[in-house]
């Protein structure tokens, strides 16, 4: 089971929620608190000073009665929902907002030191040792003339404080809560637009794996997803293209070499057991010749092909006359020529014509154009080679006036052992292989070859090459 990725990814969701609940859980209470605490402990204090400044100071200047003080203390005791004092520095409590003041009774806050505070404004306990829980307490001097008369301190339970630290606790848990449940999304993403898609692929390339070139992957998405899909697809049909024409390839080659090998078997077998006469042997024998030279022929364009399909293929560029090429090309044809009254016109563009190219390759292109305008060419016509500059490009045209190639069967001319209908009756000792070398070394020049025909009229191939600057030279001259 392949899932190990999503299953760590949803582990790793887990994990992430339960780490961050354990975190705001241990950490975020004691922050929490520690934030309530002095938040509650500035309030407090600042409402101390308030107080110190207005009904304590007017307590202790007689301003107001002590009942008074009382009554507005413990409106603001509600308010605070605190205990408010005020305190003698002998630690004698006059106001207890707690308490209904009673003149006849003194309490005493034993041990009392206003410097409990520690250089703070405030401190956490029970007040030295006067209420049975702890308190944040603050105090606030009551100064006049220079001189502290007295204290406002101010009691709030801690109880109170942790209430109110739980309740951010609680807004704190909603809210992971919350991004818990909106993380999903990033889960739901994942897996729409990651996960599924890569299992797809995976899936395909399983097929794939296993020979099913044809397997369907098809992945929408227009990220590296859908790019990897689509490569892969790609890379599938080009295997099983491959394959088709390796199996292709591999029957022509059968084909091609058993009506020979057979032809030459049948001739010998009839020579043995004296079906064909003795004085007709030599003529037969001719023919096992024929058929051996056309499996030489096959045998080498197929070593000629492998060796221009392989990458790094060298090429011995030289500045060579094409003209000149073509002179001796169209030379070496002459007897065949003159057997079926086909003569060649030579059309060039001037006398000499340099081009930067593999001689020995070129002069195999123009020989099998050449050939090839020979075979297909009606007797008694012409068969032009032109050739013409372009810029940095030199064109070379053969043209006959030959049978023709059909137009379905023009894009198919190219392929090895391709032969067209109207061509299997004329070139019987052909291999099929002529126009895939010549469209073979063309490519390996980084140029192009090109095919104008029309059926019952004649073909023109056109190919074009690289113009040396050697012509440059000659011009100065």
């Amino acid at each position: 089971m392949r899932k190990t990725v999503y299953l760590k990814f949803i582990l790793a969701y887990v994990i992430f929620g339960i780490l961050s609940f354990v975190m705001i859980s241990s950490y975020g209470s004691s922050l929490m608190t520690e934030t309530a605490r002095h938040r509650t402990a500035r309030k407090t204090y600042s409402e101390a000073v308030k107080i110190a400044q207005t009904y304590a100071s007017d307590l202790y200047n007689t301003d107001i009665s002590l009942e008074s003080a009382q009554r507005q203390l413990e409106a603001i005791s509600v308010y605070l929902q605190s205990e408010i004092w005020i305190m003698n520095p002998s630690g004698r409590i006059v106001i207890n907002t707690a308490n209904e003041p009673d003149p006849e009774e003194e309490v005493v806050v034993e041990g009392f030191d206003p410097t409990v505070t520690g250089g703070s404004y405030y401190t956490v306990g029970k007040f030295f040792s006067h209420f049975e829980e702890d308190h944040l307490s603050v105090l606030a001097p009551i100064t006049r003339g220079y001189k502290t008369r007295g204290y406002v301190v101010i009691h709030c339970p801690l109880s109170m404080i942790s209430e109110e630290a739980d309740s951010y606790l609680n807004v704190s848990y909603i809210i992971l809560l919350i991004l818990f449940l909106l993380s999903l999304i990033i889960l739901i993403f994942f897996t729409e637009i990651i996960y599924r898609p890569l299992r797809k692929i995976i899936r395909a390339t399983e097929e794939y794996a296993a020979g099913n070139m044809h397997y369907p992957l098809n992945v929408e998405s227009d990220d590296e997803m859908g790019y990897l899909s689509a490569s892969l697809s790609y890379m599938a049909s080009e295997i099983a293209r491959s394959e088709d024409d390796q199996k292709k390839f591999i029957a022509n080659v059968s084909h091609d070499f058993r009506s020979p090998l057979t032809s030459i078997r049948g001739f010998l077998e009839a020579m043995l057991d004296g079906t064909i006469p003795p004085e007709r042997s030599s003529h037969y024998l001719q023919v096992v010749l024929n058929e051996t030279d056309r499996l030489t022929k096959l045998t080498n364009g197929l070593l000629t092909l492998n060796n221009l399909n392989t990458r790094g293929m060298l090429l011995r560029r030289t500045d060579f006359d094409i003209n000149q090429t073509i002179r001796r090309v169209a030379a070496s044809f002459e007897q065949t020529c003159r057997s079926k009254g086909i003569s060649f016109q030579l059309v060039f563009s001037g006398e000499i014509l340099y081009v930067n190219a593999d001689e020995e390759k070129i002069q195999q292109v123009l020989y099998n154009l050449t050939d090839n305008a020979i075979k297909f060419s009606r007797n008694d016509s012409v068969i032009t080679i032109e050739t013409s500059e372009k810029g940095s490009k030199v064109y070379v045209s053969v043209k006959d006036k030959g049978i023709g190639i059909p137009k379905d069967d023009q894009k198919m001319i190219w392929e090895r052992f391709y032969k067209s209908d109207l061509s299997r009756g004329k070139d019987k000792k052909g291999t099929g292989l002529g126009l895939s070398i010549v469209r073979e070394i063309i490519r390996a020049h980084n140029e192009n070859i090109n095919l104008i025909s029309t059926e019952g009229v004649g073909s023109e191939f056109i190919f074009s090459l690289r113009l040396s600057e050697k012509n440059n030279e000659l011009e100065e001259e």
